[in-house]
């Protein structure tokens, strides 16, 4: 007749002995070995989560603020033009205002927030002039909502020059958050929420393009970025400069976790280490004091049996 397990349960021993033996000595040296061991593999395998990740598009505006610099000759003779009232005084005769023939945000997927903006102008040229290069700073409001409520003032620079004078310049890019230091995990974050030009200032070192983006690259910013520049040469003496730019709003994807996060990515990696230093030890254990190498009290096995 054939016998079959229907039921098991483990008995437990429990080995006993005074403080100051070895076998205490063991027990207390595989403990420590089981528990920090662990911790050290862990944390020299990126135990802290400093950065994390996670999609979230930001709310851009466009805030109808430029300054437009060309280089009308090979000898630097220039034209520009700008949204505010002192940087057109200052520039005098050099002064050229375009005609902005589309100034268009679009929500292409209809979700409510803008996906992209569009600009087109015409800048007038006299006949002997010829565009060779062409700088021009755009000013968004940029902010982000779902962890830390981000609100700051940002710039878009387009720059393109060429050694043949043109007649169009094509350009599409992704307007990107450059972060020096990673956001917050919550709470508000608007030290950046101020005007990136001085638009109140009459002197000429408030709009003086350098000394604008040098103190802009300080902070987080963002900048145009995977910019594709099409420069078409042959314009008609008589007719403008044709600009055109097509400014992505792209979704931004880091940020600084918070405590309770950096807490349970730690914990999974030290209990994925702990989990095999647990089941190697209690086997170099049991091994131990079950063949006696360590001598100690064994009690009677004590059964686990079900609760009624």
């Amino acid at each position: 007749m054939a016998f079959y397990e229907v039921y098991s349960h483990p008995a437990l021993i429990r080995y006993r002995s005074s403080v100051c033996t070895k076998a205490t000595l063991f027990a207390v040296v595989a403990l420590c070995l089981t528990y920090i061991p662990p911790l050290l593999v862990a944390y020299r395998s990126q135990f802290w989560l400093k950065t994390s990740t996670y999609e979230e598009q930001p709310v851009v505006r466009f805030q109808y603020e430029a300054i437009l610099i060309a280089t009308t000759s090979a000898q630097g003779e220039y034209v520009a033009w700008s949204t505010f009232p002192h940087f057109n005084h200052l520039v005098g005769a050099r002064l050229r205002i375009p005609a902005l023939s589309q100034v268009r945000e679009e929500d292409d997927n209809q979700d409510g927030k803008l996906d992209r903006l569009l600009l087109e102008m015409q800048l007038p040229l006299r006949v002997e002039e010829q565009l060779y290069s062409l700088q021009l700073l755009l000013t968004f409001s940029y902010q982000l909502f779902r962890m830390s409520t981000v609100a700051m003032q940002s710039l878009a620079c387009v720059h393109y020059s060429s050694a043949v004078p043109g007649a169009q310049l094509f350009i599409s890019g992704d307007l990107r958050l450059q972060q020096r230091a990673p956001l917050p995990h919550r709470g508000l974050y608007n030290i950046y929420n101020v005007s990136v030009i001085d638009s109140s200032s009459p002197f000429a070192s408030a709009y003086e393009f350098d000394d604008i983006i040098r103190k802009y690259q300080q902070r987080n910013t963002t900048l145009l970025s995977t910019a594709m520049p099409v420069w078409k040469p042959g314009r008609a003496p008589t007719a403008p400069f044709m600009l055109r730019a097509e400014i992505h709003y792209s979704t931004e994807t880091i940020y600084r976790p918070g405590f309770w996060e950096t807490i349970k990515f730690a914990w999974i990696q030290y209990v994925s280490v702990l989990l095999v230093f647990l089941w190697v030890f209690q086997r170099i254990q049991t091994f131990v004091f079950e063949k006696q190498l360590l001598t100690t009290v064994p009690g009677e096995p004590a059964h686990h049996h079900k609760l009624h």
